[in-house]
């Protein structure tokens, strides 16, 4: 059995990321995140496949418009974890509270969120403890959201140890912030129908139209250049320390978040593969 940095990207990269079985559908195969979405003893509809060799288990951390999620679908096609975002849980927290399935801890955190507050960090934690199979899981993970701050990293250091896992690695995806006002800024909404464009990357075929509904476009105001500067502040405040204390344990892997999100993923590759032949 092959050994190495490459092991699972080929094992992955063979069926485009899809993690099939020869002769069966994809969306049959396809794993759903059921046991990280809805916590507790539910299971994964597909669990990922177990990769040759220790799974890689990763944190990511980069800013918002930084394309963290982008590069962790393709993180996931590679090299075989599973994308864990707790954006995702709480996304679905009215959903799971509507059907009955949401734990007390969910419950808690909705009530947060309705009221415009941040979900406590205890309350993260526990919102993660629930989800711990997800840690020990034969795919792998990619933790994206978590953990926010040092207690966070402390705690999700704490579990894993409980567990008898590590980290791999944290990802940490920069860019200017000048460039990231950029890319925020030129975001625009339809006002009818909710479409997104991008002034540069995606613009309308007629400046302010939307092409689908012919309603008027508009900037969000959290979109505005002085909002996204604000924002981007208080996350280096927030996340300064974090990135500190992961350098101090040998995990941080920074990589520049310029160009297209192939060239960002070769880059990821270059160095992550650099990483683990070392160890």
């Amino acid at each position: 059995m092959e050994n190495g940095p490459h092991r699972a990207g080929r094992v992955f990269a063979e069926t485009q990321g899809k993690c099939v079985e020869p002769g069966k559908d994809y969306m049959e195969q396809q794993n759903d995140r059921a046991s990280w979405i809805t916590g507790g003893r539910v299971r994964c509809r597909v669990p990922p496949p177990s990769v040759p060799g220790v799974p890689f288990r990763f944190v990511l951390l980069g800013a918002p418009g930084v394309g963290k999620g982008t590069q962790a679908e393709r993180i996931a096609a590679y090299y075989g974890s599973c994308h864990l975002s707790t954006g995702d849980v709480f996304r679905s927290a009215k959903q799971l509270s509507e059907d009955g399935r949401a734990s007390p801890n969910l419950l808690k955190a909705l009530d947060y969120m309705r009221r415009g507050e941040l979900v406590p960090d205890g309350i993260v934690l526990e919102l993660v403890r629930e989800r711990a199979g997800c840690m020990v899981c034969g795919g792998g993970f990619i933790l994206d959201g978590f953990p926010r701050t040092v207690a966070q990293a402390e705690a999700l250091s704490a579990l894993l140890e409980e567990k008898g896992v590590s980290l791999t690695a944290v990802l940490n995806y920069e860019l200017p912030i000048e460039r990231l006002v950029t890319r925020l800024s030129g975001r625009r909404v339809c006002s009818g129908c909710r479409a997104a464009f991008h002034i540069t990357t995606h613009p309308p075929r007629v400046d302010g139209v939307c092409d689908h509904c012919g309603e008027a476009l508009y900037q969000r105001e959290d979109d505005s250049p002085e909002s996204i500067r604000v924002r981007m502040e208080q996350y280096e405040a927030n996340t300064g320390p974090l990135k500190a204390y992961y350098s101090r344990r040998n995990l941080l892997v920074t990589i520049e978040a310029e160009g297209t999100p192939e060239e960002i993923f070769q880059r990821t590759r270059v160095k992550l593969d650099s990483l683990l032949t070392l160890r």
